[in-house]
């Protein structure tokens, strides 16, 4: 048998959509501007598929300094590794920043937020160690779960009994330690870590808390300091871990801790040791990005204020809008087969509306999530077109919008 037999079938991964070639519902192809209009198939939609939370994609002030740093610096500066050549006083002043808005004494940077949470994760447990991870995390805290040489155990999403069950097993022989793995926002649905509980857990059991809050960071909290502000217990958070590909509008990520453990996880990170240093624009970009969303609340109160416009507007159609905390907007609808879902979607963007759907195993078996995110940039009469939109599908099909949801 030949390795790449595999290729030619349409096993793995979206298969089916993969062996005809697809670009409509995976990998769709988009102008690379992202807004809260876009293009597709030559025409404009309304983007609701985009994590571009605080609408600062294209900012203005942000492209001047993305500008200006391309001409200082060119589009390659630094070369090298931050252990080796990478390092700049530039790239130590956005940690110091970054920690500061962290509410923690350190911080670290990494070029991408799946390299930062696998590095970070594989970095900080070893064989001797337990993992106890959420069960609806997110693929890079799964990925840096099995590269962690660590045993580890999934407790049931958000379930605090599961997960005192756990550590109740796991304190009864344990030689190492347990570093408890979840996310702040739980980006499919929107629903918030039940940190609270979490948290009173890990003290109770003597374990360590990593939060992932990719979909929290910018976001949540006074100032969009992140999930653990907004329940008021970053201070119980060992490490705090934010991406800058959504309300930032970038790439990269950070974690950010103690200084013993940020200076651990530097020297021990495979992600972080050997990749190239983040380059110069991009750190000179989130310095000001983070300076417009700390002293920025505008921006956050109109995200919200669209993503209650459109919550509730959905629902006044009658859809099953998921009831949670975060500006996420899940709207969930029963279908008898996948291909309803897929009808759904290609009518919705034939509406001028763009949206993406998920399906099992994500959610459960007969429902299709359409997650929407809505941003500071949206505009009342995106809504407005976005609810006609679904009017004219929920007629069209006559979809049972809520039963069994």
């Amino acid at each position: 048998m030949d390795i790449f037999d595999k290729c030619r079938t349409t096993g793995g991964y979206f298969g089916e959509f993969r062996a005809r070639g697809d670009h409509f519902f995976s990998r769709p192809i988009l102008d690379p501007h992202p807004g809260r209009v876009m293009t597709f198939m030559g025409r404009p939609v309304v983007q609701w598929s985009i994590n571009n939370y605080l609408g600062l994609a294209g900012n203005e002030e942000v492209k001047r300094v993305a500008l200006e740093a391309v001409n200082a610096y060119g589009t390659g500066a630094p070369m090298g590794s931050r252990m080796m050549t990478g390092n700049t006083e530039r790239h130590i002043a956005l940690e110091k920043a970054l920690a500061d808005y962290c509410g923690k004494e350190s911080a670290l940077l990494f070029n991408y937020g799946y390299l930062g949470v696998v590095g970070t994760i594989s970095a900080l447990t070893d064989e001797n160690d337990t993992i106890l991870i959420d069960k609806q995390s997110h693929a890079s805290m799964i990925d840096g779960t099995l590269l962690s040489r660590g045993k580890f155990r999934i407790f049931k999403h958000n379930d605090m009994n599961s997960l005192e069950s756990h550590l109740k097993h796991v304190n009864r022989t344990r030689k190492g330690g347990v570093l408890i793995v979840t996310e702040g926002v739980f980006g499919m649905i929107g629903e918030l870590a039940d940190l609270p509980g979490i948290c009173a857990l890990k003290e109770q059991y003597d374990a360590r808390l990593y939060l992932d809050d990719a979909h929290g960071f910018g976001v949540m909290g006074g100032e969009g300091r992140g999930t653990g502000t907004h329940f008021d217990l970053q201070d119980k958070v060992d490490v705090y871990f934010g991406t800058f590909a959504k309300a930032f509008a970038a790439i990269g990520g950070v974690s950010a801790s103690s200084r013993e453990v940020c200076e651990w996880v530097l020297y021990n990170a495979r992600s972080q040791v050997f990749a190239k240093s983040l380059p110069m624009v991009y750190v000179e970009v989130l310095l000001k990005t983070l300076e417009l969303i700390r002293s920025d609340t505008e921006r956050r109160a109109r995200m919200w204020e669209v993503s209650a416009k459109l919550k509730n507007g959905l629902r006044e159609l009658g859809y099953n809008v998921g009831d949670v905390p975060s500006p996420i907007t899940a709207v969930y609808v029963p279908v008898g087969d996948v291909r309803l879902g897929m009808q759904i979607i290609a009518r919705m963007r034939e509406l001028g509306v763009f949206i993406t759907g998920v399906i099992y195993p994500v959610v459960p078996k007969g429902i299709v999530l359409f997650r929407m995110i809505p941003t500071a940039a949206h505009t009342d009469e995106d809504v407005g077109a976005t609810l006609d939109a679904y009017r004219v599908v929920r007629d069209e099909l006559k979809l049972n919008r809520g039963a069994g949801a």
